[in-house]
């Protein structure tokens, strides 16, 4: 059976567009779902970074506890068929909370390496369904900072097969953003 991770990064909770189309892309998809809300997730510090960038056999007690959290989401991410992350656009670039989820998994020598011939993807290969929500801007639109970020990101880590569903416009008709979005996914292959 399918593993899917769906990543939740809207601060709007129930009302939130992307929240709605990550669960019916993951409905669609079927599988097992592991839920993760990014709004949840704390920012990383220096602290944190000064962890991150020690050996493991050289880490204190305390900055294994600083990873604790990280190494839980990186297992997560690495354990899941499919991921499923929810988009909303947030003056033009990702949420603070997708962006605290991406510095938690982008880590040196566990999701990516610096080689000879420059920076290698560690994370092994899954589909990436990405449910992208704006007011205003449309997707993949010079003012659509986070699309671009995200593909950069993903791809740097090893995930380069990704899809967007987009509801634009949630600002003008939300009820017709989100009746083209969920077309999109009815197309999605299983």
């Amino acid at each position: 059976m399918t593993t899917i991770l769906r990543i939740d990064s809207s601060i709007k909770g129930d009302v939130s567009v992307t929240r709605r189309l990550t669960a019916k892309i993951a409905s669609h998809l079927g599988g097992d779902v592991t839920l993760r809300d990014a709004s949840k997730l704390p920012l990383i510090d220096g602290n944190w970074i000064g962890a991150a960038y020690t050996t493991a056999a050289d880490r204190s007690d305390a900055q294994k506890r600083l990873l604790a959290l990280s190494d839980e989401l990186i297992a997560e991410l690495k354990a899941a068929d499919t991921l499923v992350i929810g988009m909303p656009l947030y003056n033009f670039g990702v949420t603070g909370p997708l962006k605290a989820w991406i510095d938690m998994v982008c880590r040196v020598g566990e999701t990516f390496r610096y080689t000879e011939n420059g920076p290698e993807g560690l994370v092994s290969p899954k589909r990436v369904f990405i449910a992208y929500a704006a007011g205003g801007v449309p997707h993949g639109s010079g003012f659509d900072h986070a699309s671009g970020y995200l593909r950069q990101v993903l791809g740097f880590i090893g995930l380069t097969d990704l899809t967007f569903v987009a509801a634009e416009g949630v600002a003008a008709d939300e009820a017709v953003a989100i009746a083209k979005a969920e077309e999109q996914i009815a197309g999605l292959a299983a």
